[in-house]
This record gives structure tokens, sequence and C-alpha cells, in this order.
């Protein structure tokens, strides 16, 4: 009769030990990524404002531009809205749960 070996199939997965550790991606507190975003809104709105106003004192004729602007501006306030409105309808489900 002739003996059969196991296979040690985890010893083929361990790590060397000269090997490099993976790296953590850069990690950027949530906090600091939100308030980023909001500033990049709020710098989409003012650019189109400026926008509006040049093309209304007649500095620049480009009405391509405002309007791509202005949508751009709508665009970003509405997205920032509904992420607003799930963070806040998430956190009455955490406050609905029961400890």
């Amino acid at each position: 009769m002739i003996n059969i070996n196991p296979i040690n199939i985890a010893d083929n997965f361990k790590l060397d030990q000269g090997s490099k550790q993976i790296e953590e991606p850069n990690k950027e507190n949530f906090s600091n990524y939100f308030n980023k975003k909001l500033q990049e809104v709020n710098q989409l709105q003012k650019d189109s404002q400026k926008m509006t106003a040049d093309f209304a004192v007649g500095k620049t004729d480009n009405i391509h531009q405002v309007m791509i602007s202005a949508e751009k501006a709508k665009i970003a306030v509405n997205l920032t809205t509904a992420v607003q409105s799930k963070a806040i309808d998430a956190y009455k489900e955490i406050m609905r749960l029961q400890v």
C-alpha cells in the first residue's frame, strides 16, 4: 500500500520574510475630504456668478461658457443636496436602532 502525503496548502500562501509589506494608501480624514469638496462646490458657484456678471456688463460675449459654468454649479449643488439628504436619512435610521 502506498502512503499518501497530505498537501499543505497553507504553506504556499505564507509571506516570505524578505517580501515587502503592502503600503496603505494615503488615508484622508473624511471631514477634511468633505470640507474640501464643499469648498469646490462653493468655488463653482462663485465662478458661475462672476461669469454671469461679466456677461451682463459686456466683459465677455461667450454665452456658451457662461451657461456651462452655470450648469456645473447647478449640478454640484444638486449633488451636494442629495448627499446631505442621504446623510440625514442615515443618521435618522441609526437613531431609530434600539440598543
